[in-house]
């Protein structure tokens, strides 16, 4: 779940329906290479892909032998990701995700990428996925931190989020931080210029 530097800081279903009907594409239709080098290392089961969009995480988990979910609040997200998923077997969910609580320990992987919203939104929310993990499962949190290089340019600032501001979140014994790291990767400015990024990445696992 991404969003744009000219955002307005209330993330609903209009928002995201207008920047869907913006372009046939929005994103690059490529898995996040986190999800791909994080999930590599997990025995597949079942998972939840929080902000779905147009359904690339979704795939890949699919693809790789992960019973799957898709969650997202844009039926115009979840429309293309339908249209384009195949002969891959994906639940599709058109959920709110500012409020939805997922099914309490339903799921064994629970990803959510750059899913920004202001701290009295993220917080509880990024709690329910949590509490949508099952024992011995992980919750996946990758988001743009304030380390990044584009920070200084983004709109919205709060909505940034650290490693550590996730870590607290969740009680020790209850949670084993596996990865909490900002995690470089290249990338493009809106001018199309390379840029060296920073995401923050943090994965649990539930004891």
């Amino acid at each position: 779940m991404h969003t744009h530097d000219d955002a307005q800081a209330v993330f609903d279903q209009p928002f995201w329906d207008n920047l869907y009907s913006e372009r046939p594409n929005i994103w690059s239709g490529h898995a996040n290479q986190v999800l791909i080098t994080e999930a590599s290392k997990l025995t597949p089961g079942s998972a939840l892909d929080v902000g779905s969009g147009e359904g690339a995480d979704a795939f890949w988990l699919a693809d790789n032998g992960w019973k799957t979910t898709g969650a997202d609040i844009s039926p115009i997200a979840l429309e293309r990701a339908r249209q384009a998923q195949g002969d891959r077997t994906v639940e599709w969910l058109h959920r709110d995700l500012t409020e939805w609580a997922p099914p309490a320990a339903s799921f064994d992987l629970v990803s959510a990428h750059f899913f920004h919203l202001p701290p009295t939104q993220f917080q509880p929310a990024v709690l329910r996925f949590g509490d949508a993990v099952t024992s011995g499962g992980h919750l996946l949190i990758v988001g743009h931190g304030p380390s990044d290089a584009l920070a200084s340019q983004h709109g919205h600032a709060e909505i940034l989020f650290t490693a550590d501001q996730v870590k607290a979140l969740f009680p020790t014994e209850e949670w084993f931080t596996v990865v909490a790291e900002d995690r470089a990767r290249t990338g493009t400015t809106p001018d199309g210029e390379q840029v060296e990024r920073l995401d923050t990445v943090v994965l649990l696992h539930k004891l």
